[in-house]
């Protein structure tokens, strides 16, 4: 199996990517994973509402905002049960982070920087790993976007890809998974530390007609995604003179009072 020390090569911006990725094809060889029987890889409970099928789709392609919390969230429950992941052109991503939301890292790839060989690292990929995330570095061709997703229905592999300035969305699409309205916890006036970050997550496939949203923490306290529990305001307690009267109570106390 090839993991992470197998991959960490390809990085190098120079000739030798084209060595690299056919090195690359020849490790993928010998792993000879078949075809997934899998219709729908999981994904984490806070995420369940998203879907219709409440499960990523395989075979297709989604394309999902860059955020590298959102990545790893929906690469998480896939991870553990056991399926391979890997990420391409995403240097940055963290694997202190990638760990945090649970992540296999003995069953994760990372390829950080394939350059304008990031199609032919993702479809090398897409031959043996149920579950990919690329952020192009160039805008594909139509016809490399119908090889790859041909290749993707072949193997039963689902690919994110990440919207990148300028190079528009990833056509043949089966849905959306944005991430919005973030908004870190923790800091005050000149104190304090980030603890942790509530977002919205909205999600829309071909087969429907509204998208769906979640609110999550995206990281949450423990560095994984946590669903937003709904919390009730408590109601400013009513004297003994008011209760025995109710029409001189405040207005907006008799409202909640209707709706129970």
């Amino acid at each position: 199996m090839i993991g992470l020390d197998a991959l960490a090569s390809l990085s190098p911006a120079s000739d030798s990517r084209a060595g690299e990725v056919l090195r690359l094809r020849r490790e993928i060889s010998r792993m000879q994973r078949r075809r997934s029987e899998h219709t729908l890889l999981p994904l984490d409970p806070a995420f369940s509402a998203l879907l219709p099928e409440e499960g990523l789709q395989t075979g297709t392609s989604y394309t999902v905002s860059p955020s590298p919390s959102l990545v790893l969230a929906l690469l998480s429950a896939a991870s553990q049960k056991g399926h391979w992941c890997a990420v391409v052109g995403m240097p940055t991503l963290g694997v202190e982070a990638a760990a945090a939301f649970g992540i296999d890292l003995a069953r994760l790839i990372l390829v950080p920087d394939p350059g304008e060989r990031w199609l032919a690292a993702t479809s090398a990929l897409a031959e043996v790993v149920p579950l990919i995330v690329v952020n192009p570095a160039t805008q594909a061709r139509d016809a490399d976007v119908s090889r790859l997703s041909a290749r993707l229905r072949d193997r039963g592999c689902t690919l994110l890809v990440t919207e990148t300035p300028g190079i528009g969305r990833w056509p043949q699409s089966e849905g959306t998974i944005r991430l919005h309205d973030p908004h870190w916890h923790g800091l005050g006036t000149g104190w304090g530390l980030l603890s942790d970050c509530t977002a919205t997550v909205t999600a829309q496939t071909r087969h429907t007609s509204r998208p769906s949203s979640v609110q999550v923490r995206l990281p949450g306290g423990h560095g994984a995604v946590e669903t937003v529990a709904t919390e009730l305001t408590a109601l400013p307690a009513l004297s003994p003179e008011i209760i025995g009267r109710g029409e001189d109570a405040p207005p907006e106390l008799l409202r909640w009072a209707e709706a129970g």
